[in-house]
This record gives structure tokens, C-alpha cells and sequence, in this order.
């Protein structure tokens, strides 16, 4: 018996083809599997009261493209509200809340989540308004449809769910986690073609490696010059971490120069200058 609850994911789509495999492989097909996932597509024509299973109609005010209707997504959205209760029903929109690691784990956290797939021009207004409760995107451009920002979420969130990931320390120092990028991750072998593995990696010594996986993390808030300069790219220099260490200290005592000299009316010579 499962001992970790079950999060159930329905997507409701034009298009379900579009999701079917992607659901049914690698991190999601293993929640099913183990039950500790639900993923349900529901195909909104399905809903259409309409004989040639339409969706969608021209806007009005002479508005260029299609728009889906209100009536298919309410008669889809209330079928499955009088079946369960829903924690969000998110529709995946171009102007929503930047999609993150810290959504993906607000709402790996829920129980009953609806994503509606926008497609064609958008949705009735009248849905935005009365119906959904939390809008997102998953970046500033445009793509033909919200199936594809929906297999997104769904693969984000549900990696997370306790028990999905045998190895839960795995996606607990995933990217993004703590706001921070991974450190460079390398495997065997050790050379190859003359390329090396960092020294310290092959030292054994946990608490050393630690502090060079912390140091190379904390890099590019502490000093962004690096990342324009081919330093990161020496990553078998045995005097990477010293070169990095000072040339944060560096960074820190020009800035502090700057905000000094500033605080005093003084102009900074232009090679001195530094983004703060």
C-alpha cells in the first residue's frame, strides 16, 4: 500500500494526442505506476454541444483569430468540480505568473490540480474571470498551444511528489532549489582525452568537496565579471578555487572603492567602473 498521498493532474485539451506519450514515460509513467500519481487528458470537444464538435468562435469587436468558448470548458470544469474538489485550476496563459521551482513545489504540495490548455487566439474572458484560479506561463514567447506549458508543469510537480524519485536527495538538490544553479557534475572516467576531473572531486574529502560545490554556486551573485571570462572553463586548475577567491575579494574591495568614492562626489576612472 502506497503510504504517500496521491496528487491527480487533469488537463483538458484540444488536442490530448499531443500528451499522451509524454504521460505515459520516464518520471510520470513511474508516479502512476507506483501511485503515487494521476494524470487524466480530457478532450474538450468531447463537451461541445455543438454537432461538428466546435470550441471555439470568432471574437467579438472584429477581432482578428478563434476564441474558445465559455460553454465547453464550464460543462468540462463542472463535470470533473462534482466529482472531487480542486486545489487550483490553472490555465496556462501568456500573461500568468512566471512558472518556477518554487510553484512547481507549491503545487506538487496539493491534492487536485485542473491545467486548462489555452489554444487558438485564448479564452473567453468570462472563464478567466469566474472559473480559473491561478494563471501561469511558462516563459515570454508564444507557442500554438498550452499543451506543451502543460506536459511542463505536470513533469516539474509531480518529479517532486515524495516517492516518485527513488533517490529523494536527488531532487531535493536539484537546480533551482535553493535559488541556486547546480555546480559542475562530472563521471568516470577521470581523463579523458586530457580532459580531467577536478582534483578535489577525487580527494575523498566531503567537506572540502562541499565547500568548492558552495563556492562555485555562489559565484555568479558575488562576481558576475567572472562569468563573462573563460575562468569557469579551467575547471582542472589546481588554483581555481584560490583564483575564484580572490578574485571575489577583488570584486567586493572595487565595489567598496566605488560606493566610497561615490559617497563623496568623486567621479571613478572608467576602467575602475564595475556593474553594482
Amino acid at each position: 500500500m502506497c503510504k504517500f498521498a496521491r496528487m491527480r493532474i487533469d488537463i483538458i485539451t484540444v488536442l490530448p494526442e499531443m500528451l499522451e506519450g509524454f504521460i505515459n514515460e520516464s518520471i510520470l509513467a513511474r508516479a502512476q505506476k507506483k501511485g503515487l500519481a494521476e494524470i487524466h487528458l480530457h478532450n474538450l470537444r468531447d463537451y461541445s454541444a455543438d454537432k461538428w464538435r466546435r470550441v471555439d468562435d470568432y471574437p467579438y469587436g472584429g477581432f482578428a483569430g478563434m476564441v474558445m468558448q465559455c460553454e465547453p470548458i464550464d460543462r468540462c470544469i463542472s463535470a470533473l468540480k462534482a466529482e472531487r474538489d480542486y486545489d487550483e485550476i490553472i490555465y496556462t496563459s501568456p500573461d500568468g505568473e512566471q512558472f518556477d521551482q518554487h510553484i512547481a513545489n507549491d503545487l506538487s504540495l496539493k491534492g487536485n490540480i485542473i491545467i486548462l490548455c489555452g489554444h487558438y487566439k485564448g479564452i473567453d474572458q468570462r472563464v478567466r474571470d469566474h472559473l480559473i484560479t491561478r494563471e501561469i506561463s511558462i516563459g515570454d514567447y508564444v507557442l500554438t498551444g498550452g499543451e506543451l506549458a502543460a506536459a511542463v508543469m505536470a513533469d516539474a510537480i509531480v518529479r517532486i511528489v515524495p516517492g516518485v524519485i527513488g533517490d529523494e536527495q536527488s531532487a531535493l538538490s536539484d537546480c533551482f532549489q535553493d535559488d541556486l544553479l547546480s555546480a559542475p557534475i562530472y563521471t568516470r572516467p577521470a581523463d579523458y582525452k586530457g580532459w580531467k576531473v577536478p582534483d578535489i572531486l577525487l580527494s575523498g574529502n566531503e567537506a572540502k568537496i562541499k565547500s568548492w560545490e558552495m563556492e562555485l554556486l555562489l559565484l555568479p551573485s558575488l562576481c558576475p565579471l567572472l562569468l563573462r571570462t573563460d575562468c569557469l572553463r579551467n575547471m582542472h586548475s589546481d588554483c581555481l578555487l584560490h583564483d575564484i577567491m580572490c578574485a571575489i575579494v577583488l570584486t567586493r574591495r572595487l565595489r567598496l572603492t566605488a560606493s566610497s568614492t561615490r559617497s563623496r562626489g568623486l567621479k571613478l576612472p572608467i576602467q575602475n567602473r564595475l556593474s553594482t
